[in-house]
């Protein structure tokens, strides 16, 4: 042991001994609780903290070790706070939640936030605020707050703003949250029919499809101009008034052609026939073609993707009226899973099964 760390663990032992004398015996109320300890935080020798309804002193520089820990490095100065539910007694004394630790069914947490999270499924260190399922709002003296604690998803929408940029870190901030929320109201059977499991696993398998039509919502257009002259069928009587070479795949199901901008247009009353850069310019209104084609459209399959999941068909039936002629009856494995993967990771983040019959 360094010179440095003895003087520290005698200085220490000094100061405990200090407040053995100063405190009297059978101290009617216990000490205030310090700042509760964080695992993220660097403390120096002398630092106080407050842990598992005990104070605790540093005797040396220490980071992300536990109080009452192996390392021996925290000292236990007794325990702390009035216990009288004011927020301030041991039951109110819960360690800070660390992302990937595991945690039992009832262990209590605090969130960075402030807040305190019960765990109500075993779990490997989800967001407590994200991943609701796994987790509920616990307050000192009283038990669960009934969910009063997590924020409210948008406008109903069965995934929060939190889960939307855990499924989309690296996004173009185009595809916004807003835009989407904004444009629900275009089909407001999406993510709103059947159960509370069929709602969220409809909303994960939008957002998986549009993830893999987009390179995880990073893409706003098509990013082979080559194929920009090819979406024009000259053979519509409306013909492409954009221009020949404006139709190409724009917003998150990278919608192209022709007469699939005017269909989507007429649907929405929105002439995007003759402003096609709309879809690439308003986030909105680029939700909103991506919410027509999966509500309306059955592309190579044989139902819209909203029926196949409301339905019981399966993840496996959204891919092929998205894509099934490319991909589905073994075209392209690759492609399919990759697919599948997104979904099975989404229906986690909302905290709900991805069912059966995910491939095609």
């Amino acid at each position: 042991m360094s010179k440095k760390r003895i003087m520290a663990c005698l200085s220490a032992a000094a100061f405990a001994g200090a407040l053995a004398v100063a405190v009297p015996a059978g101290s009617a109320s216990a000490a205030d609780c310090a700042a509760a300890w964080n695992a993220a935080t660097a403390y120096t020798g002398g630092a106080a903290v407050s842990y598992g309804g005990h104070n605790w002193s540093a005797k040396w520089w220490t980071q992300n070790e536990t109080p009452g820990g192996a390392s021996g490095v925290w000292t236990d100065q007794g325990t702390c706070g009035s216990g009288g539910g004011g927020g301030s007694g041991s039951e109110c004394s819960h360690p800070d939640w660390v992302a990937g630790r595991w945690y039992a069914t009832g262990d209590i947490v605090r969130y960075t936030n402030g807040g305190l999270y019960r765990a109500t499924h075993d779990n490997p260190g989800y967001d407590p605020v994200i991943s609701t399922w796994y987790w509920e709002p616990y307050s000192c003296g009283s038990g669960s707050t009934g969910g009063g604690g997590t924020p409210p998803s948008q406008g109903g929408f069965v995934v929060s703003e939190a889960q939307f940029n855990q499924m989309f870190p690296g996004r173009n901030s185009f595809y916004s949250y807003s835009g989407l929320t904004a444009a629900l109201g275009a089909y407001p059977g999406f993510a709103t029919t059947g159960s509370d499991t069929v709602k969220k696993q409809e909303a994960a398998a939008f957002l998986a499809n549009v993830s893999h039509e987009t390179g995880g919502l990073v893409y706003v257009v098509e990013q082979n101009t080559a194929n920009y002259p090819h979406y024009c069928d000259t053979g519509q009587p409306y013909g492409c008034p954009a221009g020949q070479a404006a139709y190409y795949g724009r917003g998150p199901i990278q919608l192209s052609w022709n007469f699939n901008y005017k269909a989507a247009g007429d649907a929405l009353g929105i002439d995007l026939l003759h402003n096609p850069n709309l879809v690439q310019t308003d986030s909105a209104v680029a939700w909103k073609t991506a919410l027509w084609y999966w509500n309306t459209q059955t592309g190579p399959g044989t139902m819209t993707p909203h029926n196949a999941i409301v339905n019981g068909r399966g993840f496996g039936e959204t891919i092929r009226s998205i894509n099934g002629s490319l991909e589905c009856n073994g075209r392209n494995p690759a492609q399919v899973q990759s697919r599948i993967d997104a979904y099975q990771r989404f229906t986690q983040i909302l905290g709900t099964t991805p069912g059966s019959n995910l491939t095609c």
